[in-house]
């Protein structure tokens, strides 16, 4: 299937579906709004969003590297496929910690640490907190250890099952890094900024972006379109936007609403 006609209750979300039954990228399909939709007033006269989807045709690979756009932008696929079944589990424990953080954050009704805990004792706690949640995940050869700049912590994590504690283009490592964050900060009466990476994962994510994001903007310049990246968390749309600001030939610009809020590549004419 080559193109389609999709509906839904925004011209985003029509996209996302077409998106999702193409089987294909933002970048890879030419849009073409039909109808932009209307709420309407209590509930008449809405009108569905309408877009016509179709595939861009395959343009011939310039950069020397055998990889493909989707698997430089992930940067480390190989280390985040997991199967959906431990994928499942992995997110349901790291979403049941934050809730439960959250709770007693709000309803102060647990108190983790003294609000005069020591620097020592603050990476301590959070340190146990990273390795029981590791362990609940099934990561039983955790190696974590931890270096501190100012009022950042630097966790690092190590194991065999590093695909466990990655997730999917990082998604569980970023929730463990919030759990780590909450921990940290809960109850102390200082602040602490709480970095958490498995491997050299980070680096290696940022260095595929920032490739990913001169090879994108180089295809804009040469079709002389806007290119419209997959969603993307907040942190590697920065990553984007500062690789590509020193170039005068595009702009950048994100769309959308989280968590499918996605950077815009624009040729400048």
């Amino acid at each position: 299937m080559s193109e389609i006609r999709q509906t839904g209750k925004t011209v985003e979300d029509a996209i996302a579906s077409a998106l999702e039954k193409l089987n294909t990228l933002r970048d890879q399909v030419d849009v073409q709004v039909i109808t932009e939709g209307r709420k309407g007033f209590l509930g008449f006269g809405a009108v569905l969003a309408e877009v016509l989807v179709k595939r861009l045709p395959e343009e011939p690979v310039l950069s020397t590297s055998p990889t493909s756009d989707l698997k430089e932008e992930v940067g480390v696929e190989e280390l985040v496929q997991e199967p959906p079944s431990v994928q499942v589990s992995t997110i349901e424990i790291v979403e049941e910690r934050t809730e439960k953080l959250d709770s007693e954050a709000e309803t102060d009704t647990i108190v983790l640490s003294e609000p005069t805990l020591t620097d020592d004792e603050i990476i301590a706690e959070t340190s146990a907190y990273l390795s029981q949640i590791a362990n609940d995940m099934g990561v039983e050869d955790l190696q974590l250890t931890h270096r501190t700049d100012g009022k950042v912590i630097y966790f690092q994590l190590e194991s065999e099952k590093a695909a466990f504690l990655i997730g999917k283009r990082g998604s569980t490592l970023n929730a463990l890094q919030q759990l780590a964050q909450l921990v940290a900060n809960k109850g102390t009466g200082t602040y602490k900024v709480v970095r958490v990476d498995v491997g050299d994962y980070r680096v290696r994510r940022e260095q595929a972006l920032m490739q990913l994001a001169e090879r994108m903007a180089d295809k804009a310049i040469r079709s002389g379109r806007k290119v419209q990246l997959e969603p993307m968390p907040s942190n590697e749309r920065k990553v984007l936007h500062h690789a590509l600001a020193d170039r005068l030939d595009v702009e950048t610009y994100s769309e959308g609403k989280d968590p499918r809020r996605y950077l815009v590549i624009e040729p400048i004419v």
